[in-house]
């Protein structure tokens, strides 16, 4: 295709030069040695005799001077012209005006801009619209036949969801051994809708099954359907059925189907809008009088609920296969599939990886191998190594290192201190997370942060857990607040979304509003969201309550947060001890692991070569003394 529009570029290009230059002068190819002269001047050369021979045509004379130039000139109607001409010698010649039918070149030559303009008009629509059709192909569909002989997906290509490939196992039955079902009376599902999380492969899943199958797969976006002008998106359904007939049995692969399959009844003029129309053509074609018998339909989504409830029903996407996120298992055969593609080293343990990425999708694991071979090249080794993993995953899950900002020594006192709080109040938790890192190297946003992971995946939380976090929120502030005194206390703790008081009050509200965590106000949803879809989208209303309850709910997210913040500064003001420890490590190593930080509370033992970091028994005065703040120590 990009040689054929090379090759129509180049011919537009040649013949427009050739025209520019036949039509710059047009008389330079007849009288490229023509010398016009005037009348008189005519006469004059006549009377001297330099004039041998003329050609007479109406008014227009063209003749050739003794020294053999050509010339020509226009005469009035003068009588006495032949005469004189014949009484000089002048051999003359004579021709009636040219009155004949233009020649073909001629005609062709006289209609070659206006071709060429239509020419140019019409490739430019054919590019606009996809080539198929020129301007009668506006209504065709966009869907991409996929040809995979070269890196054909199987299922061995897809690991982490063995539920969901074997729920669609029985299409790629089908697909392979029609009769196998047919003649038992049974149908297999006319849809199947892929749900779940962005990343965790539903795209890959679709393939693999058009892979597996061995049958042609087309590929269309929910968004190419959908146009400015309306009955376009219902044309481009009924054609992509068109072609899926004609190679039955196929797979049609719909994604993001919900830019199409939203609620009816939103839009303006009853809702006869462009979108509603392609969704009518939509349910239609799936099951309608007119059955397509052997075009099996799979869409992939991430928003099932705002789909048309027609379009779930049985008889379309009757089948819904969840695509969640994998548990351990599936992340470690996930890191197998994508560490095929690398140079490992033997000391990668793949397990100890997929425990430490625990909530990570597919394409997050992908990420994770993909940052870990690109560390290791940045290091010029030729073996990916545990340490670039780890390296990556701190990369994934906290954000990119920022050495190159410039910190105080009094900030990055306060950042030790306050990630030490963190640090101390998770570790003497028993109801919490196992610390897994440490550090005062600025991240992202952070200038420091506490990373704590589940020894197991989790899918629900105790109220025990819950009130955990809160306390290991204020971990930060409190600290500050002991140290340094709450006239010294910093802005880390907040900062906005994703900050420690914003995450410890969203945590309290929605103890209290949604998981029903209050003994005052019951086990009661509160505020709870509603969504409603409005001119194509979707309007999140919050349902209000009375004033009464407004202020009950108030006062138990206060109490929780009361509760966590004094819970922190009960356990620092007793470990104080343990925070210096903590905070003049992460000093001087920057990045502490959680094995490490067990290993200096419990048996005061510092990573190799650092013996000379145990803490003495001396006063927070001399421990602190460089910043220039006395400690205020809580008791």
């Amino acid at each position: 295709m990009n040689l054929k529009n090379l090759a129509m570029w180049v011919i537009i290009v040649v013949l427009t030069i050739g025209l520019y230059n036949m039509f710059k002068n047009p008389q330079n190819l007849q009288n490229k040695n023509n010398k016009t002269i005037i009348f008189s001047e005519f006469l004059t050369e006549v009377d001297n005799g330099r004039v041998v021979e003329v050609q007479i045509q109406g008014n227009n004379i063209k003749g050739v001077m003794a020294d053999g130039s050509v010339f020509s000139t226009y005469s009035p109607n003068d009588p006495n012209l032949i005469e004189k001409l014949t009484d000089k010698g002048v051999s003359i010649s004579a021709a009636p005006l040219d009155e004949k039918m233009p020649s073909l070149f001629g005609v062709l030559l006289s209609w070659f801009p206006m071709l060429l303009l239509i020419a140019v008009w019409i490739f430019f629509m054919r590019q606009m619209q996809g080539g198929k059709g020129g301007a009668m192909g506006f209504g065709r569909s966009k869907a991409k036949m996929m040809n995979e002989v070269k890196g054909k997906v199987t299922f061995n290509d897809v690991a982490g969801v063995e539920e969901a490939k074997e729920e669609v196992q029985e299409v790629v039955e089908f697909l392979r051994d029609p009769k196998k079902f047919s003649r038992l009376g049974g149908k297999i599902p006319r849809g199947c809708l892929l749900v779940g999380p962005p990343g965790t492969g539903k795209t890959l899943l679709a393939r693999a099954i058009a892979g597996e199958a061995g049958v042609p797969f087309f590929t269309i976006s929910g968004s190419d359907f959908v146009e400015m002008f309306v009955g376009v998106g219902a044309s481009r359904v009924r054609d992509m059925f068109e072609q899926g007939k004609k190679h039955s049995p196929c797979i049609i692969f719909i994604d993001e189907i919900d830019a199409v399959g939203r609620s009816r009844g939103a839009g303006l003029g009853g809702g006869n809008d462009e979108r509603e129309q392609t969704l009518n053509q939509l349910l239609v074609e799936m099951d309608g009088f007119d059955t397509n018998e052997g075009v099996i339909i799979i869409a992939a989504t991430n928003r099932p609920d705002v789909l048309d409830p027609a379009l779930l029903r049985p008889g379309r996407f009757d089948r819904q296969v969840v695509v969640s996120n994998p548990d351990i298992i599936g992340r470690e055969k996930i890191l197998k599939v994508h560490a095929k593609k690398i140079s490992m080293s033997p000391d990668v343990n793949l397990r100890t990886v997929a425990r430490g990425t625990p909530g990570f999708s597919g394409a997050d694991l992908a990420n994770l191998v993909n940052e870990a071979a690109l560390l290791a090249a940045r290091k010029n080794k030729r073996i990916v190594t545990s340490q670039e993993f780890e390296d990556a995953k701190d990369k994934v899950m906290m954000g990119a290192e920022r050495r190159s900002m410039v910190m105080t020594e009094d900030e990055k006192k306060l950042t030790a201190y306050h990630e030490g709080g963190h640090a101390i109040v998770s570790f003497n938790l028993p109801n919490y997370d196992p610390i897994h890192k440490a550090t005062i190297i600025p991240r992202g946003r952070a200038l420091g942060m506490v990373m704590n992971l589940p020894e197991r995946d989790k899918h629900g939380h105790s109220i025990k857990y819950l009130k955990a976090r809160l306390a290991v929120c204020f971990g930060g502030r409190v600290a500050e607040e002991l140290i340094f005194g709450k006239d010294n206390i910093s802005t880390g703790a907040g900062g906005g979304n994703g900050s420690d008081i914003n995450q410890a009050t969203s945590l309290a509200r929605a103890m209290v509003t949604k998981y029903g965590m209050s003994e005052e106000l019951g086990p009661v949803e509160y505020g709870e969201n509603q969504e409603e879809v409005f001119l194509g989208r979707s309007v999140t209303q919050t349902q209000s309550v009375s004033e009464a309850v407004a202020q009950k709910i108030d006062r138990e997210i206060r109490k929780l947060v009361d509760e966590g913040y004094n819970q922190a500064k009960t356990i620092l003001t007793n470990k104080i001890d343990d925070l210096h420890k903590i905070a003049k490590a992460l000093l001087t190593y920057e990045t502490l692991t959680g094995e490490d930080i067990t290993k200096i509370i419990n048996k005061n033992e510092y990573p190799p070569n650092k013996e000379d970091l145990k803490v003495e028994d001396e006063s927070s005065d001399s421990a602190l003394g460089s910043i220039g703040l006395k400690p205020k120590i809580v008791h």
